[in-house]
């Protein structure tokens, strides 16, 4: 589904991609880890063409997308889902305006099958009968879930998550976490998922990929990452920071 080869991104003097390589298959739920400020959204970032590696290149679905033109990277990008960290709502638009918004920019989905698929994201995400409110009088909890009601409403065949637990409360977190699983399951949707939050990677990963210096530095089940020995990894794990 997606083979990143190599892949290089610097900013400035700071090389934050060393290259990157990384195959996750169709149906796949991988989560990346890694300290902050380490490059886990950029690579994001860079598998939705949102910006451009360096060197390297990045395949999805067999398509070489690193000197794709716009327009091509358009076409590309209607496969993909994202939820953002901030959830990224537009304040002046209601739930539905918001969840149904690619659907409406598309211009051909007519308005009744609009508000229908909106209506089904929003009670897959446990959030029904809400279409009228705006997003300042929900909780920072439900604004997440509306954020992923508009990242599946189209179906995509992969979903982005960028810090999809980041600022939520323990319950809020899990509840995330749940739906994520479910989406995933139900739809049988490509996911990836970036976050330092362990307890979150545990919960919906099928494989973790761990990011350091740059590099995939180890990859495997939540268990055998969460039981690794390996000095650097251990330490992330647990929350032990250099002496």
């Amino acid at each position: 589904m997606i083979e990143v080869r190599n892949v290089q991104k610097s900013f400035g003097a700071q090389r934050v991609l060393d290259g990157v390589s990384l195959r996750i298959a169709k149906g796949e739920s991988v989560v990346v880890i890694g300290r902050s400020g380490g490059g886990k959204s950029v690579l994001l970032k860079i598998l939705i063409g949102l910006i451009r590696a360096d060197a390297g290149e990045v395949l999805i679905e067999g398509q070489e997308i690193t000197r794709m033109n716009e327009r091509e990277l358009l076409r590309v990008r209607q496969r993909f889902g994202m939820l953002f960290q901030s959830s990224a709502l537009f304040d002046s638009m209601t739930v539905a305006e918001n969840v149904g918004f690619a659907l409406g920019r598309a211009g051909h989905c007519p308005k009744a099958e609009i508000r229908r698929q909106v209506r089904e994201a929003l009670e897959m995400v446990e959030l029904p009968g809400i279409e009228d409110k705006k997003p300042a009088e929900l909780s920072g909890g439900m604004r997440k879930r509306v954020g992923l009601a508009r990242a599946i409403v189209y179906q995509p065949a992969i979903v982005l998550y960028d810090e999809p637990t980041t600022g939520l409360d323990p319950m809020a977190a899990d509840r995330i976490d749940r739906l994520i699983v479910r989406v995933c399951e139900r739809l049988q949707m490509t996911s990836i998922a970036v976050t330092h939050d362990m307890r979150s990677a545990a919960r919906i990963a099928q494989r973790i990929l761990m990011l350091h210096e740059g590099r995939i530095y180890t990859t495997g089940t939540p268990e055998e990452i969460l039981r690794s020995t390996d000095p650097v990894v251990e330490h992330f794990v647990k929350g032990i920071g250099e002496t």
